[in-house]
Parts: structure tokens; sequence; C-alpha cells
């Protein structure tokens, strides 16, 4: 009996750690966020702009994102806050989606832009040969765990 708790307890904790460290080993390892010089580029240059906002259908406690959405000339910015998380990657989709469902379903039609290492603004530079004017949304996706972090409609 003393050895099955013990089994079952220190399980229980390494499964406590592990949800831990998945949660602060982003935060710890993240760069510094970009400089206001960096986001003033974007701004200077925005030619789109669309909003993060934590009410989505897919979004929750864990996966959100708030604040602008700036595509500028060279990259695309963020001016406030995603949820912490691991291997954060940037697409631009031709629609507008709010769940994992309908991201998975048109994941064939996005472009990856990047990936996102901040969670408190962030800028991704944008490849020359990926043209923004061709899709309508930015969405953030985990792709470790094929989870929907956030997503903004620009156009």
């Amino acid at each position: 009996m003393r050895t099955l708790f013990l089994v079952i307890s220190h399980g229980a904790m390494l499964a406590v750690g592990f949800g831990l460290g998945v949660y602060w080993l982003p935060i710890l390892t993240a760069p510094p966020p970009p400089t206001a010089s960096e986001l003033a580029a974007v701004v200077n240059s925005q030619r789109f702009e669309g909003m993060f906002r934590r009410d989505l259908k897919d979004s929750d406690a864990l996966h959100w994102g708030e604040g602008k959405v700036l595509i500028g000339a060279t990259s695309i910015a963020l001016q406030g806050s995603l949820s912490p998380g691991p291997d954060y990657k940037l697409y631009l989709s031709p629609e507008f989606v709010e769940s994992e469902a309908e991201f998975k379903r048109l994941k064939a039609s996005m472009v990856q832009v990047g990936d996102v290492k901040t969670f408190h603004n962030f800028t991704v530079p944008l490849p020359a040969t990926i043209d923004p004017a061709k899709y309508k949304a930015v969405i953030i996706w985990c792709e470790t765990f094929s989870e929907f972090i956030t997503a903004a409609k620009y156009q």
C-alpha cells in the first residue's frame, strides 16, 4: 500500500512539474521584447491593422492574445500580450478563424511567416516573398501542442 501511495504521489508531482515547466520555460528563455523604436518602425510603415481579442471561440485562460497587430512593409508587430507558451508560429490566413478546427481546415491555404518568441509585444520579420494583401487575418498557433492561441482580422 505504501509503495502504491509513493508511486501515485511521485507521479502526480512529476505531472505538476512538467506542466509548470511547459508554462515557465518559454517565459524564462524568451528574448527581450522589441524596443519602442523597433515597434515605431512598424507603425511608420503600417499597411494593415487588426486586434487580438481574448473572447474568441477557442481562446481560453491559457491560450489568448490581446492588443493591436500591425502589418508593416517588412515586419508584423504586436502592441499587446500573448499567453506564454512554447513554439508559437505566426500565420497569415485567407480567412479569419477562431478555432482549432477552422485553423486545421485552412492550414494548407495559409502561409507561415515566422516564430513568435516574446509574449509582451513582438515583431516578426515579413519575408519579401509574402504579400499580406493576399490574406485577411493573422493567426498565432502553437505547433507543438496544436493549440489555437489567437487571431486578428485585418482586412
